[in-house]
């Protein structure tokens, strides 16, 4: 208490005021002799900018070489991105590569398929379709999902489109009678999953930014009708009134949506002498096992008879 009592009643160090009691005395005494008060000189002047100077061009030499990144972080940069570059590149060639060889698959499929029963090509058609294995082109519905404003400085993260927003709207226009169904351009297959990861939402692996495209092939008025009576519709209404999230429903009379990526082959193969109807040992198994229990009894026997035999001793004549 004593020392902020001091500190607002003195201010001033007494070293200082001491200091500065001096300094009038001279001039008041100076004033009254008609001295002129006493100046710098000259070279006291320049040295006192030349120090500046260097002091200013050191200060600018050290920030320029703090903010310039040393020569082997520069390197590795233009390693980096020409490495991603080079490497994007080849993605988009070989995504164009993929495209064109299915379409040449489906040219192939369609002249293989030319000579079948009308009823068997259509539900391969069907097939494709669910599949998600050819692109798709019709009527539908696009809904339009909006970040909130302030989910782009992060003070509302919560205003930010997530994973399971595009889920419920996914599933309500699947169960609204969806033929096809895409988010960002990616189309939703049977393997095809929607995640968040790292703030950025996956559809399929794939990143996807905001809008979010939702577009669904099908009758555009049912597609309508049966978003507007699911779960999703309620929840899309408290997303636009709680945080702002911006929610564009519109009908469509021709969408174009991609195929899904091809899933990877993957094939199983039964093990010998199992048999594929019932999961149980084959009769052609039961068989061999047999055949090879039956060798190794009778190899078992073979010994037990040579080695059960005393060995005949000599005997003197």
């Amino acid at each position: 208490m004593t020392l902020l009592v001091e500190a607002q009643e003195r201010p001033l160090d007494p070293g200082y005021a001491l200091a500065a009691a001096r300094r009038a005395e001279r001039e008041a005494a100076a004033a009254r002799a008609g001295a002129p008060a006493p100046r710098r000189s000259r070279r006291a002047t320049a040295l006192l900018v030349a120090t500046a100077l260097v002091l200013g061009l050191i200060t600018s030499a050290a920030v320029l070489q703090l903010r310039r990144p040393a020569g082997s972080a520069e390197r590795a940069r233009a390693l980096l991105v020409e490495q991603i570059e080079e490497r994007s590149s080849r993605v988009v060639e070989r995504n164009a590569r993929a495209a064109e060889l299915g379409a040449q698959v489906r040219e192939l499929q369609d002249e293989a398929l030319a000579g079948l029963d009308p009823a068997l090509a259509d539900v391969l058609a069907a097939d494709v379709v669910a599949a998600g294995s050819a692109p798709v082109r019709g009527p539908g519905l696009r809904v339009v999902l909006t970040d909130g404003p302030g989910a782009a400085d992060g003070s509302e993260p919560e205003s930010a489109v997530r994973d399971g927003d595009l889920q419920l709207l996914v599933n309500a226009l699947w169960a609204a009678g969806a033929e096809a169904v895409a988010v960002g351009g990616q189309r939703l297959t049977a393997t095809a999953e929607i995640r968040n990861r790292a703030g950025a939402v996956l559809v399929d692996l794939v990143p996807v930014v905001g809008p979010y495209v939702v577009e669904a092939v099908g009758d555009p008025a049912g597609l309508e009708t049966g978003l507007a009576r699911s779960s999703a519709a309620d929840h899309l209404a408290a997303l636009r009134s709680v945080w702002g999230i911006g929610v564009q429903t519109s009908r469509q009379g021709t969408l174009t949506l991609p195929a899904g990526r091809a899933p990877a082959l993957r094939e199983s193969r039964l093990p010998e002498g199992v048999d594929p109807v019932t999961g149980g040992p084959s009769a052609a198994g039961v068989a061999q096992d047999d055949v090879q229990d039956g060798l190794q009894d009778g190899s078992q026997g073979r010994d037990e008879g040579s080695g059960g035999a005393p060995a005949s001793e000599g005997t003197d004549g």
